[in-house]
Parts: C-alpha cells; sequence; structure tokens
C-alpha cells in the first residue's frame, strides 16, 4: 500500500482565488499515476497529480495528456467517467468513502457510501455545487499525446456532508486517484495505487493508500 504525505497550506481557503492556490501547488512535486491494472485495458496516459490541503478544503490539480478527449457530459451527477475523467476517492472513517469524479470540463459526479454499489448516493446537486473549478484544455504535439489538459479542484470540507469536518491536521484516511476513459476511442483504467481485482473497478476500498494530513 502506498503511502502519501499531503501537506497544509495556510494561507489558502476554500474562497481563495483560483490562480492563487494554482500557483501554490505549483510548489509541490507532481505524482504520476502510473499502475494499469488490468492488461485488456494497457493505454496509459500521462496523468500526475498534486494535492494539498487548507483550514476549510482539500485542493487537488491534476495535468493530463493523451491521445483523446471526450466532454458530453455537463450537469451533476452525469456519469463522467464515460469522459475524458480523473477521480478522487477518499475515506474518513475507514468504512464508507466519497467518489469524486470529473471530467475534463469540471462537471463532477460525487458519492458516498460503502462498496456495495447499490447502497451508494448521489450527493445533492447544490453539494456538489461548493466544488470549485478551473481548467484548460489544449493541443500538445510535443508531448508525443497530441492532448492535454489541465484541471484544478478546490472541495471544501461541507462537501463530505456525513461528516462533520472541523480539522484534517493529522488525520489518517484512505484514498486513490484515478484516470479513465470509458466511452473513449481507447478505454482505459489507470490508478495511483494498485488494485488486484479480475475486471475494472475502482470501487473497491481495499486497495486504497494512506493519506497522512501532516
Amino acid at each position: 500500500m502506498k503511502t502519501l504525505i499531503v501537506p497544509f497550506f495556510g494561507h489558502v481557503n476554500r474562497y481563495t482565488a483560483m490562480r492563487v492556490a494554482r500557483d501554490s501547488l505549483e510548489s509541490l512535486v507532481p505524482i504520476p499515476l502510473k499502475e494499469v491494472p488490468w492488461p485488456e485495458f494497457p493505454y496509459l496516459p500521462d496523468v500526475r497529480f498534486r494535492i494539498a490541503y487548507t483550514a476549510d478544503s482539500l485542493l487537488l490539480a491534476y495535468t493530463v495528456h493523451e491521445q483523446h478527449v471526450k466532454a458530453e457530459y455537463r450537469e451533476s451527477n452525469d456519469p463522467v467517467y464515460r469522459d475524458s475523467c480523473v477521480e478522487f476517492f477518499l475515506s474518513l472513517d475507514g468504512l464508507t468513502y466519497y467518489n469524486m469524479e470529473f471530467n475534463c470540463l469540471g462537471t463532477a459526479l460525487i458519492g458516498h457510501g460503502d462498496a456495495d454499489k447499490a447502497q451508494r448516493r448521489f450527493l445533492p446537486a447544490e453539494k456538489v455545487a461548493q466544488v470549485r473549478t478551473a481548467g484548460c484544455l489544449q493541443a500538445d504535439s510535443g508531448s508525443g499525446f497530441g492532448i492535454a489538459w489541465e484541471l484544478l479542484l478546490n472541495i471544501p470540507f461541507t462537501v463530505f456532508d456525513a461528516h462533520a469536518i472541523d480539522s484534517l491536521v493529522g488525520r489518517r484516511c484512505q484514498g486513490n486517484f484515478f484516470k479513465c476513459g470509458d466511452d473513449l476511442p481507447i478505454p482505459h483504467f489507470v490508478s495511483w495505487n494498485r488494485i488486484h481485482h479480475g475486471t475494472p473497478n475502482f470501487h473497491l476500498p481495499q486497495y486504497f493508500g494512506e493519506l497522512v494530513f501532516s
């Protein structure tokens, strides 16, 4: 199991200008997604993320270089995993977890519950809308992939509506980071922490890594 130390940014919060949040995250070394758990889906785009936390939010930035981009879904809790999608799953209690999924436009699907997908719930649209997003997409012939996009997320603790979070300082949680694109010309399923399962499935908390909030 991988362990990730998540740094604290005391000068940023949920209301900080996105430009300032982005510049602050630039001080961190990007972490690559390199695990391709299912050999029948071998495609590996170049995906990296940076993560930090503040007194009242999580900051998460993805940079993606890939061959194809799809961005169809526009409404909260649409199936954005069918688009060019990055995801972050977080367990705050070791029993349940939040799945936060975003296409390259910033459209979000957020759910909560245990590993039984049938019992999971979507968060209300007004909660999903509390996540602030900023991104860009451009051609990128230099990388060999052809397309580059970035997505910055400022996720306030209030989004985690099944938990009352005053602070994450010193907490040890579980989570994983993903890139997928179910309906892209080359479907792919990439993770940060390795998954051992017969078919593509990110909803396996037993394969989450450890997140230590310093």
